[in-house]
């Protein structure tokens, strides 16, 4: 991004704006846009399994490569074809770009990492007005000064000196950091659920710990980057210690119970399980809690530590098919020798029952009530 302008150079802009070699610079920068659009249709055609990534997005322009291309295709134009053109319109037009490519790539980094959430929503607006309100006071120049000011804004903390700016510079390099754990994460996540291993459980466990892992990584940069030193960390040790001895004792619990349901395989994603009454299959196993979906439709959110210290019934444990009984009360007198035929080709015709002789269906006369 080109450093700011000031006053006078604002003024120039505007001139330089309405003259006519503004026209040509708008015709090369919809060409540039345009021939983005193709190169983007092409790679997605190219790679099937692109739609919803983070470089691609849901649609043609919502991902982070349209706005990378037409910045590269900018800039090569600016050099080639507007060599000899005093620059107006491609004086603002890279700032632009960048700034659009910034708010998709973040964009698309918290919808990756957070499918459910709703505070996506939230956080795309509020991000693209600050890139945007940024973006304004960088072109003019109002950033610089206001930066200087916030550098005035300083208090001591023991031996450190801090400013204002610094606390806002440092915020951001975390942000940004954080959100390449997130997207690096993410990936490695997808990539692991999508594996060719039938052990889908084993696959959400090295999912879990390397997100985990990668978001410790990067909030230890992060800090590094926000001028924390780490080395003061180890201060604030014991009382970490502490509260999670007291304090997040359940919540330690939960996580570290959920990865033990996951490494012992004791549980697994798609057992038909019983707890507490409550009784469906395991559709997700986090870090904090299972999801439990009954027949009826309704979920159950379980914390992983009642899991392993209480009682649970699990159905397919030892193997996945089960054996399920129901009551048919027919009035007397029915043929019930003619009946059962009947009965067992209406078993066969369900595709989940099974057809081999070991775990074959069977109709049984088990008792005589007083209608039937």
């Amino acid at each position: 991004m080109a450093r700011p302008m000031t006053p006078d150079e604002l003024a120039a802009l505007g001139q330089a704006l309405l003259a006519p070699s503004a026209r040509i610079e708008l015709a090369v920068l919809a060409g540039c846009l345009g021939l983005a659009v193709l190169l983007v249709w092409a790679l997605r055609r190219a790679a099937p399994g692109s739609h919803g990534a983070v470089l691609f997005g849901d649609r043609m322009i919502d991902g982070a490569l349209f706005p990378l291309l037409a910045l590269g295709l900018a800039l090569l134009a600016q050099r080639t074809l507007l060599a000899d053109v005093p620059p107006a319109v491609f004086r603002l037009a890279p700032a632009v770009l960048v700034s659009l490519a910034v708010i998709r790539l973040a964009v698309r980094v918290l919808r990756l990492a957070f499918p459910q959430s709703g505070f996506v929503r939230v956080a795309e607006r509020s991000l693209s007005w600050a890139v945007w309100i940024g973006v304004i006071l960088w072109i003019t120049g109002v950033l610089p000064m206001l930066l200087e000011e916030l550098d005035r804004i300083t208090w001591t903390l023991g031996s450190t000196r801090l400013s204002l700016r610094a606390l806002l510079e440092g915020a951001f390099n975390a942000v940004v950091v954080l959100m390449l754990a997130l997207w690096l994460s993410a990936a490695i996540e997808a990539r692991l659920i999508q594996g060719r291993s039938d052990n889908l459980s084993m696959r959400k466990m090295a999912a879990n710990a390397t997100r985990a892992l990668l978001l410790f990584v990067g909030l230890l940069i992060a800090l590094s980057a926000a001028g924390i030193d780490l080395t003061a960390l180890s201060v604030f040790g014991g009382a970490i210690g502490v509260g999670l001895g007291f304090g997040l004792q359940k919540l330690a619990a939960n996580y570290v119970s959920g990865f033990v349901i996951l490494a012992e395989r004791s549980l697994r994603i798609g057992d038909l399980v019983k707890v507490d009454d409550f009784e469906g299959r395991i559709t997700d196993i986090n870090t904090r809690a299972t999801v439990i979906r009954a027949v009826s439709g309704r979920e159950s959110i379980v914390p992983n530590e009642l899991l392993i210290t209480q009682r649970v019934e699990n159905a397919s444990l030892a193997e996945p098919s089960l054996m399920s009984s129901t009551v048919v009360q027919v009035a007397y007198g029915t043929d019930v020798p003619v009946l059962r035929p009947k009965l067992l080709a209406a078993l066969h015709a369900i595709p989940r029952v099974m057809k081999d002789e070991a775990h074959a269906s069977a109709v049984h006369l088990t008792a005589f009530a007083a209608d039937g």
